[in-house]
């Protein structure tokens, strides 16, 4: 069994790091908050003070970081991983970046005798604590197979897509793919009660028929409960957004549908729900609107 390091605790991180304890890996960590090292501490981990120290230590860094710039000082800072790791050492980066990014650090690592794999996850906190994600892995299909054990014990659904890159790619997509429905069943929800309809009972009848999906039986749930508790943080969207808008411009692909996302995520954070689950698009087209999901009271 290899040694595991892991980079970044937070929503999604803390609890993928703790089902790999649980798989019985030996794991390094580090994060910037105290709290969740603790945690992994009390758990069978052991906490390392800095990404070199635990590439020291670690056959194969796994990552978990918010945005391209923080993956970027994580690797290549001035106490990276990039120092501490040895030649034949595997980055495996599940955070959700830039794709052409994901291309240079992992060609930057590749000089160093160290192999990379973008893995980008699927699933929210909830996937991630029961150990569900899809996981859509680009890069060597040699090192895909080397992190097969460790992608089994924090995921279910595990696909190699293509070449460094391609699972940022297919992880925009789903982004942009998410991020459209949970728009939709917002504004199909909100049309209803707008009706006089009640919305309940119609996210129950559209489950049983062809625009069913996983958006409207859960995030359509939290929209009617007005449960915005985060799965998935609203500003983490924003910023996923971002890359896909990117992407598409660089390569020319019209997604007008998601530009309209994009915007709502915009108005949402800066009206200070980023830390709300993206599902609180509802509210702007309830205030929007003048029509409530909940009954008064």
């Amino acid at each position: 069994m290899e040694r595991l390091g892991f980079i970044g605790l937070g929503i999604m991180g803390k609890p993928m790091a703790l089902n790999l304890v649980e798989a019985g890996f030996p794991l390094t960590v580090h994060s910037r908050s105290a709290a969740p090292i603790e945690e992994l501490v009390e758990a069978g981990a052991v906490a390392a003070d800095s990404p070199a120290l635990v590439a020291e230590v670690s056959d194969i860094v796994i990552t978990m970081l918010p945005d391209t710039p923080d993956v970027e000082q994580v690797l290549f800072g001035k106490s990276g991983v990039a120092v501490g790791a040895r030649a034949g050492a595997l980055v495996v980066d599940m955070s959700t970046i830039d794709p052409d990014a994901t291309r240079r650090l992992a060609s930057m690592l590749d000089e160093r005798g160290v192999a990379m794999l973008d893995a980008p996850v699927s699933g929210g906190q909830r996937g991630a604590i029961e150990a569900t994600l899809a996981i859509m892995v680009g890069g060597p299909e040699d090192a895909f197979e080397r992190a097969m054990p460790v992608f089994r014990a924090v995921g279910q659904n595990l696909m190699h897509v293509g070449p460094s890159g391609a699972g940022q790619v297919t992880k925009a997509c789903n982004q942009l793919i998410a991020g459209a429905t949970i728009e939709a069943v917002a504004e199909a929800l909100v049309l209803a009660a707008k009706a006089g309809v009640d919305p309940a009972k119609v996210r129950a009848a559209l489950l049983g028929g062809f625009a069913g999906s996983k958006i409207l039986e859960v995030h359509g749930q939290r929209m009617l409960d007005g449960d915005f508790e985060p799965g998935f943080r609203a500003r983490l969207h924003r910023k996923d957004a971002r890359i896909v808008l990117e992407a598409a411009r660089r390569l020319g692909v019209p997604v007008t549908s998601f530009e309209a996302v994009a915007e709502a995520l915009d108005r949402l954070v800066e009206a200070g729900g980023g830390d709300l689950d993206h599902s609180a698009l509802v509210t702007l087209l309830e205030r929007a609107s003048g029509a409530s999901l909940r009954p008064p009271g």
